[in-house]
């Protein structure tokens, strides 16, 4: 059962039965209050809600204590089959779609909007644009299914591509809940761990204590006459210079190849003037509010569909933080995280025998291994045969191509040609300016005018023997489309875990929350006594993410999970 939905004026709205290909099954009902309608339909029916945007519509529906199983985000499918035509950046709006399908001038997306402190639901007043039009959203999601089955791109009613759509829209459900219900997060651990850092808490824009001692004993190493401020590259790069060490810029592994008293003084300026700019006091005011810290999370924010946030800097929190994020007196989180995501993804997808039956094992890298000890004259000595598989495979990931990684590629295009062949194969299409996709179709960008134009002049001779610069796009697309292949497909593995668990957790009950997720991990916040159910709920939805991308495949997924009262706690 699907209901398309659009937001009218005041609150209000229309709703409309769909069949499952799409087409009218039901008359419109226009609601005066769509928020309660949806409440009632989703309580009575839980159908599939079909809808011009999670991110714009959910939240105000989280607010108003309303959840829903199930839904189509049309913008995010509109984005996904754009993509998969080469039309990257093109409008993705209902609006746009429905012009776009007529032949009409396609309008531009609006941006996006902030959702202002205190509003009524739906304001019409507040609306810079036009009400929905249900009849747009029924045409274009019929639209989108045709599009979809019309693939034909894998086993199924639909294929590989549904599931992505379906995994994309259960996504974004999953960012507007994780943004509504907050991470759990000790503003008094935080205001803590900040003061023993950093010292007290300034004021009036000043730099902390610690951070003010440290700048006066840098600028001091430099002598009496120099004044340098840490914050200035242009001051330490004269200073540097002056002292008889020039350096091409302050990045840290440059810093750490000089003999220079002021260095490791830098360094240690910089990791907490770090955390104090990006995690610091205003990150705490602004970020955590009734101990929770709530992102805004862009699901498919990234073109390989990793995630992205819009504020909070809910991807990047750096260990040191981890101590602040704190369940609540008699709850747990459950922090869960797939080992060696990529390069399990990467066995599965190649269909390598060998690689495969490697990755059947706990620790891929350790399987592995023996196939470097086998031939030690192809690589130089100091590293552990675990060591030298994984720089092999992150090499093959990534387009490493130098020293040590040369003669390691060589031992791992010999022993696993189908998983060397399969990253090759998606290089060198990069390099031909052609498009290339993820296990279930996520598309990759196309090419720029510019990088056509430049790559079209210069393409002579092999490409080993040029260093135009022409030659360095051609490697850096390969390089791109590479590891493309696999990071996208790995995002789709992670979006079908989320949907998966997503839909465990709710059989559970209204206790466990999904409060976080980051390309591979999610953390659960739980009652005590539901941590070992949400558990197995985490394994039982990685098995089911295996099964639904792969199939019958012996490459295993395993996920490592602890059961902590702080997240600092489980790793």
């Amino acid at each position: 059962m699907k209901v398309a939905v659009a937001v009218g004026a005041r609150g209000g709205g229309a709703l409309r039965p769909l069949a499952e290909d799409g087409t009218p099954a039901g008359p419109v009902q226009h609601v005066p209050d769509l928020v309660a309608a949806i409440g009632e339909r989703e309580r009575a029916e839980s159908p599939r809600w079909v809808w011009p945007s999670t991110a714009g519509l959910y939240p105000r529906l989280l607010d108003a204590g309303v959840r829903v199983g199930r839904c189509h985000d049309l913008e995010l499918v509109e984005s996904l089959l754009l993509g998969h035509a080469g039309r990257y950046g093109e409008p993705r709006s209902v609006r746009a779609a429905w012009a776009r399908s007529r032949g009409e001038p396609v309008p531009a997306d609006a941006p996006p909007r902030e959702k202002p402190a205190q509003a009524s639901l739906f304001d019409d007043d507040e609306r810079d644009e036009p009400a929905d039009d249900i009849e747009q959203v029924v045409a274009v999601h019929a639209e989108q299914q045709r599009a979809v089955a019309g693939l034909n791109d894998g086993p199924g009613a639909g294929g590989r591509f549904a599931l992505l759509a379906a995994a994309e829209s259960a996504g974004a459900l999953a960012a507007a809940e994780m943004g509504h219900d907050g991470l759990p997060w000790s503003a008094a651990e935080h205001n803590a761990l900040l003061t023993e850092l950093l010292g007290p808490r300034p004021s009036g824009g000043l730099r902390p204590r610690r951070l003010q001692d440290l700048a006066d004993r840098i600028s001091a190493a430099f002598g009496p006459r120099t004044h340098v401020n840490p914050d200035s590259p242009a001051q330490l790069l004269k200073a540097f210079a002056s002292a008889g060490h020039p350096i091409p810029s302050t990045r840290a592994h440059v810093l750490k190849g000089v003999d220079h008293p002021a260095v490791p003084l830098l360094l240690e300026y910089k990791e907490l003037a770090r955390l104090h700019t990006a995690h610091g006091w205003a990150w705490l005011d602004t970020w955590v509010s009734g101990g929770r810290f709530r992102p805004e999370y862009v699901a498919g924010g990234v073109v390989s569909g990793r995630w992205a946030t819009s504020g909070g800097g809910a991807l990047q929190i750096p260990r040191v933080l981890r101590r602040a994020v704190v369940a609540d007196p008699g709850w747990s989180l459950v922090v869960a995280d797939a080992a060696q995501l990529e390069p399990r993804v990467l066995a599965a997808l190649a269909g390598d025998r060998a690689f495969a039956e490697a990755a059947a094992h706990g620790d891929l890298y350790a399987a592995l291994s023996g196939a470097f000890d086998a031939e030690p004259a192809a690589v130089e000595d100091g590293m552990s045969a675990r060591d030298k598989a994984k720089l092999a495979l992150l090499s093959a990931m990534y387009g490493g191509g130098t020293g040590e990684a040369v003669r390691l590629l060589a031992v791992l295009r010999n022993r696993f040609p189908d998983a060397f062949e399969y990253v090759e194969t998606a290089a060198r299409a990069g390099e031909r300016g052609r498009l290339v996709r993820s296990r279930l179709g996520r598309t990759c960008p196309p090419p720029s005018a510019g990088w056509r134009e430049l790559t079209a002049a210069g393409d002579d001779g092999p490409l080993a023997e040029r260093r135009s610069p022409a030659a360095q796009a051609l490697r850096s697309r390969g390089r791109f489309t590479r590891n493309f292949v696999v990071q996208a497909t790995a995002a789709d593995w992670a979006l079908a875990l989320l949907a998966s668990l997503r839909r465990r957790l709710t059989a559970l009950g209204s206790g466990p929350r999904l409060v976080f997720f980051q390309h591979d991990e999610v953390i659960v916040h739980t009652p005590a006594e539901l941590a070992a159910d949400v558990a197995a709920a985490v394994r039982a939805s990685a098995e089911e993410a295996r099964r639904l991308l792969f199939g019958d495949t012996p490459v295993v997924f395993p996920m490592g999970i602890a059961v902590v009262d702080r997240y600092a706690d489980a790793k």
